[in-house]
């Protein structure tokens, strides 16, 4: 049996409430209210939403983007919400290929548990850079993830790519 070792999970895996196993309080609504960006891995804040470092990424370079409302669908959220989110979008689209040359970009929403969100009550959209191959067998057989940066460091990119024009 391999083992291997990430401390960093531990918070987030004794983050939830002992008898109904429910998340005590909404990752993000707790990054989005976190008065120092470092910490949360805030990346960027905008008036609607905010940009944010996944912390249990699929690739390196992986992002959300954030509604400061916390609603659970789109049908949810006010259009200027989702207009400033597609924008949002759409910029870190710009500085992902910028700062990591991807050969393409998955993003996607899931709506509810079944679809697969991970925090279902809490919108988000998903933004990950991809490069050909870069799935491997290590995900299927081995269940590891194989990233060559950390998240704070994948902050630190982002973050200075945001600041510049």
């Amino acid at each position: 049996m391999d083992y291997l070792w990430t401390p960093w999970r531990y918070r987030y895996i004794t983050e939830h409430n002992t008898e109904t196993g429910e998340r005590t309080e909404c990752i993000f609504c707790a990054a989005a209210a976190c008065p120092n960006d470092s910490d949360a891995l805030v990346v960027h804040r905008a008036e609607r939403n905010f940009i944010i470092v996944n912390r249990f990424p699929y690739t390196s370079g992986h992002v959300m983007v954030v509604p400061y409302q916390h609603a659970p669908s789109l049908e949810d959220l006010p259009g200027e919400t989702l207009a400033e989110m597609m924008l949002l979008a759409r910029d870190c689209e710009k500085r992902i290929r910028a700062l990591y040359r991807p050969d393409g970009l998955n993003m996607g929403i899931n709506i509810g548990k079944s679809a697969g969100a991970g925090v279902a009550d809490h919108l988000h959209l998903h933004i990950l850079p991809r490069w050909t191959g870069d799935a491997n067998f290590m995900t299927a057989v081995a269940e590891t993830r194989i990233l060559p940066e950390e998240a704070v460091t994948t902050w630190q990119r982002l973050r200075d790519a945001f600041q510049s024009p």
